[in-house]
């Protein structure tokens, strides 16, 4: 097959909302093929395609095993995914196994067996993990990482090289809180394997002390033929599940390689219910609360809707977010209490007070609910004050049961740009008045709202937030975040244990309990004397105070269930370290700066401890030798969905421990850099083997073009010019980005000029275009452009260096910001020692040093003295985006900020790099 890429994409899809794995194998004729094939593999939709346009190549890696395995002991779910494959070629091959697990779940342990030899994970502590991985990048190896990729979920994908008629096996293993959702605790497994596979198996094992109320096993894609397969065994606390069809039986058709396997397998349950303190279980010094009781009545609610109805808005949004508010109003009970507040840059509510949800008030909401029409910006916090301040006065009036519940539900899809724009200060203001009176959940609609901004207010504020996905089911999406918070049944709860036996508590007070919720409390005990562990809970009703109180004991479990593997011993300590790894990262947002600094250091220590892969940390695997060198590490990293948004929207920021490094005098050399440029604009000089990086920004008049890199010896040049925004914000500066490239290879002449609108090729006299609307790609003998749509253009010139230009889409009426373009030098080690340029004199390294630090102007970004090329600078700590794996919301580097238009830093002034015209050379 020599000159042809030859890509077998071998699949097992299998996909959970609260539980379950996505596993991919793929394989390729040559490690270099297997790289092309991985950068293509955005997404699923990427890898069908990839998939169906090499179907009829040669199959060489064989995926002969499949399992996955679910362990439930009360909630807590311990899962094992292992897969194997078999290179069957007569070369080695790179083999590639992903898997898709839950958001809120924790990896606890990776690893691989090849050939008999087994290669296990380590955790570390996030900063030490990413210098291995960024020396295995920087040297062109491939690495495994963590990322959101949808909904509720997040991939791991790693790779590794497998000698001829070789096998691996890979073993993931998660842990995960199940979540009782409206009644119900859910496991729910996608099973698309497109193919067949010789040993599959999904099995679930659930131990519930309390007792099973119901199970339900089925798949959507079982029929009558499948429906024998699925093993269901319920006792009274236990439940086994088991899917294992053979070959013959996952066949569409006798003789044919069809799968009839392709839907989800679901696995939904409840617990029994007491009437009393709930399920206490207490196993090796640990215990755990769970309390849901049955049968209370719904306390009446107040709920002011406040709806965005800024131009951002417009179409689907609207529409959906409409057609949900008519069906929310129908669910209210007629003692609830209801309001709507609508903002842009103006307020506008529907009544001046809260009123009762009366047939006729109902159908009066509605229709000024259909009413609602899109217009202007976004005043967020005008909007929530203008809801609090209505509650307020209610409240003095008397309005309403002192004993119901209020609540103000906030649906945006943008961020502060109107009123007080201050994501800090609007932060600030509204807990100040919401005062712990009422809870305040916020629902941040698409993928361009300031999600972090809206998490942390909401935990501030005694409730949460959600992220609703654009998509057919947005309307859906609200309504059953409606439902899940549409019937509280108590307020202020108050779940007490007694001190002197008692310590190291997760949360203990909550709001509120919503009808189909459960609260989780854990501890660990100081005392192993249980004779008087007294149990009370405390809380608000619907028309009298609840109070329960109970005795808890020790149970035995090895005793009383010797023969249930799945009931693992240490589970009780598990959940409270997980509970509390969660609790410090809840505060680690949204607390006092003390309590961020002592939770970070507290939830860090846990997750080391317990080998927990969460936020702080990351899992590293050691890969086996190669001829790339005898250390190839693997990363498995989690970054979740609120903090890449928080760093996304602060901009620099540091935490403490990664300083420690910098603290004292040190003197390197970096012989090898990458250097991009992406922002306003942003410069950035990372330095792997330094472990470190330097940035500094240009302030210019919009239309300046720079010179980015010049290479006479290779015959390259490449110069941006900058764009400004539309129009200044109020009080605010001009921002520039770079909105054109031109490129030019001069002994290969070739010329490119990108813009955020479309590419332009010059050759031989000859030009041709590329268009950002689509998916494409262009080759020449000399060069190879490939286009993915709206989002990147990756450059290749032949026997020299990559280039990669990344499309940044800004909201067509944004009434400031417009599109630009991000600038990344793939291969910088291609280059001439002659190569210059404001990013090319960087690319061979930059020696510096750096001493005294101490605090700047503001707490979290310290300053110090650089001593570079003869000069003493004062820098400062901050981050950086880079864009090349996340091109939604990049990764944050941290980075040494040189001030003054990097004055001291780069050669010269930054007006010597001024070019006349966009393809000068000179």
């Amino acid at each position: 097959m020599s000159g042809v890429l030859a890509v077998l994409l071998l699949c097992v899809y299998v996909l959970a909302s609260s539980h379950g794995a996505l596993v991919i194998f793929q394989d390729a004729s040559t490690p270099q093929g297997l790289d092309g094939a991985a950068r293509q593999l955005q997404g699923l939709d990427g890898a069908a395609r990839l998939r169906q346009k090499r179907s009829t190549d040669n199959v060489n890696v064989e995926v002969y095993s499949v399992k996955v395995d679910c362990k439930v002991t009360s909630r807590f779910a311990h899962t094992v995914i292992t897969s194997s494959a078999l290179n069957k070629g007569n070369f080695s091959q790179e083999v590639s196994f992903e898997v898709e697990l839950p958001k809120t779940a924790f990896i606890t342990n990776f690893s691989m067996e090849i050939e008999g030899q087994t290669y296990m994970g380590e955790v570390k502590e996030k900063e030490k993990a990413k210098k291995q991985y960024e020396v295995a990048v920087s040297r062109g190896q491939t690495a495994g990482l963590v990322k959101a990729s949808g909904r509720k979920m997040e991939k791991f994908s790693v790779s590794v090289n497998i000698a001829a008629n070789s096998n691996v096996t890979f073993i993931l293993t998660h842990e995960e809180l199940l979540k009782r959702t409206l009644g119900q605790y859910e496991i729910m497994t996608r099973v698309k394997p497109k193919q067949l596979v010789q040993h599959f198996e999904i099995v679930a094992d659930i131990y519930e002390p309390q007792g099973i109320a119901f199970l339900d096993a089925y798949g959507t894609f079982i029929s009558n033929e499948l429906l024998p397969l699925v093993e269901k065994t319920v006792s009274d606390k236990k439940a086994h599940i088991a899917f294992s069809p053979t070959l013959d039986q996952q066949r569409k058709c006798s003789g044919c390689d069809g799968t009839l396997i392709d839907g989800d397998f679901i696995i939904k349950y409840d617990v029994k219910r007491a009437e009393s303190i709930g399920d206490i279980q207490i196993v090796n010094g640990y215990f755990v609360h769970f309390f849901a009781p049955p049968d209370l009545p719904r306390v009446p609610k107040n709920v002011m809707f406040v709806i965005d109805r800024s131009g951002s808005m417009w179409g689907d949004k609207l529409k959906q977010t409409k057609e949900a508010m008519l069906t929310i109003l129908d669910d209210l009970q007629k003692e609830d209490y209801f309001g709507i507040v609508l903002f842009d840059s103006s307020i506008s509510t529907w009544k001046d007070s809260l009123t009762m949800a009366t047939v006729e008030n109902v159908n009066e909401a509605k229709t000024f609910v259909r009413e609602i029409k899109d217009q202007g910006t976004t005043d967020i916090n005008g909007a929530v004050m203008k809801a609090i301040d209505m509650f307020k006065k209610d409240k003095e009036n008397q309005k309403f049961s002192e004993r119901s519940v209020s609540m103000i539900i906030l649906l945006t899809d943008g961020m502060p740009n109107s009123g007080v724009s201050s994501v800090d200060q609007i932060q600030e203001n509204v807990h100040g008045a919401i005062g712990g009176n009422m809870s305040l959940f916020c629902l941040g609609f698409g993928n361009d709202v300031e999600y972090s901004f809206l998490d942390v207010m909401a935990k501030q504020n005694q409730g949460l937030a959600r992220r609703i996905y654009e998509g057919s089911d947005a309307t859906l999406q609200l309504q059953g975040f409606y439902e899940e918070v549409a019937s509280p049944l108590l307020s202020d709860i108050d779940l007490r244990y007694p001190d002197n036996l008692v310590n190291s508590l997760t949360t203990s007070h909550y709001k509120q309990l919503f009808n189909g919720s459960e609260i989780v409390v854990a501890g660990r005990l100081s005392d192993n004397s249980l004779d008087n562990f007294l149990v009370e809970v405390f809380a608000h009703g619907f028309e009298d105070d609840f109070s329960v109180k109970g005795q808890a004991s020790a149970q035995e479990w090895d005793v009383l269930y010797p023969e249930q593997e799945y009931i693992f011993g240490d589970f009780t300590e598990r959940l409270w370290a997980y509970l509390t790894i969660q609790n410090m990262l809840s505060k680690r947002e949204s607390g006092t700066m003390e309590e961020k600094v002592n939770a970070t250091a507290k939830a860090l220590e846990m997750s080391l401890k317990y080998s927990f892969v969460t936020p702080l940390t990351s899992m590293v695997v050691t890969k086996p030798e190669t001829d790339k060198g005898p250390e190839d590490p693997l990363i498995a990293d989690k970054l979740t969905e609120d903090e890449r948004e928080k760093k996304q929207q602060h901009g620099y920021h540091t935490y403490g421990h990664q300083l420690s490094s910098h603290s004292t005098s040190s003197f390197l050399s970096a012989p090898r850099s990458t250097s991009y440029v992406d922002g306003d604009p942003h410069f950035m000089i990372e330095l792997p083997e330094r472990e470190d990086a330097l940035c500094f920004n240009i302030d210019d008049r919009p239309g300046t073009i720079f010179n980015l890199v010049r290479d006479p010896l290779a015959g390259i040049t490449v110069n941006g010019q900058t764009i400004g925004d539309k129009k200044v914000a109020p009080n605010g500066k001009i921002n520039t980005y770079f909105g054109r490239f031109g490129i030019v290879h001069q002994m290969l002449g070739v010329r490119l000029e990108v813009t955020t609108q479309d590419i332009t090729v010059f050759k031989d006299g000859k030009q041709a275009k590329l268009y950002w609307s689509g998916t494409s790609s262009l080759k020449g003998a000399n060069f190879d452009l490939q286009v993915t749509k709206d989002r990147s253009l990756t450059v290749t010139l032949r026997g020299s260096v990559r280039f990669l230009v990344i499309l940044h889409k800004v909201w067509k009426k944004h009434p400031y910001h417009q599109d630009y373009l991000g600038f990344y030098t793939l291969d910088t080690h291609l280059l001439s020692d002659s190569v210059h340029g404001l990013l090319g004199q960087f690319y061979h390294g930059v020696q510096f040093e750096i001493r005294d630090l101490r605090p700047g102007e503001e707490p979290d970004k310290p300053d110090a003295t650089m001593l570079v090329k003869g000069h003493e600078l004062t820098v400062t700590r901050g981050w950086q985006r880079d864009f090349r794996s996340d091109i939604k919301n990049g990764d944050n580097i941290p980075c040494w900020f040189i001030h003054y238009n990097g004055n001291g830093l780069i050669d010269g002034n930054h007006t010597d790099y001024i070019m006349s015209g966009l393809f000068n050379t000179v």
